[in-house]
């Protein structure tokens, strides 16, 4: 099979504008051309990293070949198990999320439990890990509930102020819908820190305030370049997908072996006799040595490819700094700080984009202390801490020793944060000193019912 070029497309590049540009007025005109700019800078790169998520891989658009010839298109989907892997790890506990301040502690736990936030942050790690970076979206339901949903790169895209603080100055959800006649209209909308404009095309439809002050959503990031967890690998899962995929020809090409005859010739009715009966019985010379019968055999590269397969797979998984958890010697692993050696090069992974996960969320939740009925201040977002807990497996035992280790040490929120199934340690907090107030009003009406004093204020 003919080989194609890998990912032919150029680095992410920011769409920016003159902030004065923008500050005299944003015609739909000007949304539509950095729509277009948006569409033929990154759109490709967007489909196809999406379509390698999905299975979708170079091998299956490669040329035929002859009839005659196998032609298996065998994929190994790297792509997807990085992902998975990578966001199970650092998100799949969830991310915990609280204030200082109780009420707006209280209103920041019915917003996500509103949202699903659990899952909704998965949802956004995974369209990150795929593109390099994805979108939050935030909006107000009819109870005027402060919602957010997860968008992908090729549906909205921000534009930057060229100023190097690289201010955000509006932002454009669009997409394209079809019409009868074939063609198609661009719908979407313009967020700005002022307005929310719909439109079609080069139709304005609808202009209201928006609530917020802010622009209303939120761009996460995988890393300030924009580069996806597998895309630097891309081009060695597409070798590893043609590798198997020829080798799996190979096994195929061996099967169907041509016999060869020499030295006699066969009928028509001798070689159906040979293929169905699997007999061969040959005459008709003086000489039986003069008749040679073999099979014509493929010369093959077995071990060749063995050794490049496991090359690329153990290339693919240190580059693109995931664990390969089917990992024969992975699994052996007993000891803790062993297993922590080998996870290192994740969890360093994890720690870099957690950092830009976590600035992120601090947007979220400025947008969300922007509104009153959210019981918040505009200032109250600076209260938020953000934690994040790696999904590894733990010696539940060896953390319970280390919590009571640290008794009087630290504070008893903290020592709580030890135990990796504590998901609240404040509520946590609360809890135990509701049941030792419980077991002392118990113990106190037990001492009452029999008449039991203690000598505690009295003369010796």
């Amino acid at each position: 099979m003919a080989r194609h070029t890998r990912h032919p497309f150029r680095p992410y590049k920011p769409l920016t504008m003159d902030a004065k540009d923008f500050e005299r007025g944003l015609s739909l005109t000007d949304v539509l051309t950095f729509i277009e700019k948006h569409e033929s800078r990154n759109y490709r790169r967007y489909k196809y990293l999406e379509g390698l998520y999905a299975g979708f891989y170079d091998i299956y658009r490669e040329p035929e070949n002859e009839a005659w010839k196998p032609d298996n298109r065998l994929v190994v989907n790297f792509a997807r198990e990085i992902t998975d892997t990578f966001c199970g790890y650092a998100y799949g506990l969830g991310i915990g999320e609280t204030s200082e301040d109780e009420k707006l502690n209280d209103a920041i736990q019915v917003f996500r439990a509103d949202n699903e936030i659990k899952d909704h942050e998965l949802e956004l790690a995974k369209y990150f890990c795929e593109c390099g970076h994805a979108f939050e979206y935030f909006y107000q339901d009819e109870q005027a509930r402060t919602k957010v949903v997860a968008v992908r790169p090729t549906e909205m895209f921000i534009v930057y102020d060229k100023a190097i603080k690289r201010r955000a100055l509006f932002a454009v959800r669009y997409g394209h819908i079809e019409e009868d006649d074939g063609g198609d209209k661009i719908k979407g909308e313009i967020l700005t820190r002022d307005y929310i404009k719909t439109f079609e095309d080069t139709n304005v439809l609808e202009v209201r305030d928006n609530p917020y002050g802010l622009i209303p959503c939120v761009e996460y990031i995988m890393n300030e370049e924009r580069i996806g967890i597998y895309e630097g690998v891309a081009a060695l899962i597409e070798s590893y997908n043609h590798t198997i995929s020829e080798k799996a020809n190979d096994v195929d090409a061996f099967a169907e072996a041509y016999l060869a005859v020499l030295g006699a010739e066969l009928d028509e009715d001798g070689l159906y006799h040979i293929r169905d009966n699997r007999i061969i019985n040959l005459y008709g010379t003086d000489n039986a040595k003069d008749i040679v019968v073999q099979f014509l055999q493929k010369p093959t590269a077995d071990d060749t490819q063995e050794h490049l397969l496991d090359r690329l797979e153990k290339q693919i998984y240190q580059k693109s700094m995931v664990v390969n958890l089917a990992d024969d010697t992975f699994r052996s692993t007993e000891s803790g700080v062993a297993m922590a050696y080998k996870m290192e090069q994740m969890a360093n992974l994890a720690v870099f984009t957690n950092g830009k996960m976590r600035k992120s969320i601090m947007k979220r939740y400025k947008i969300f202390c922007s509104l009153a009925t959210n019981s918040a201040t505009p200032e109250g977002w600076k209260t938020v801490q953000v934690d994040f807990t790696p999904n590894t497996p733990h010696n539940i035992t060896e953390e319970i020793q280390a919590a009571r280790d640290v008794e009087g040490i630290v504070s008893k929120e903290t020592q709580l944060k030890l135990l990796h199934f504590v998901e609240d340690p404040k509520a946590e907090q609360e809890k135990m000193e509701q049941e030792q107030r419980a077991l002392f009003t118990d113990s106190q009406a037990l001492r009452e019912m029999f008449g039991v004093t203690t000598n505690a204020g009295t003369e010796g």
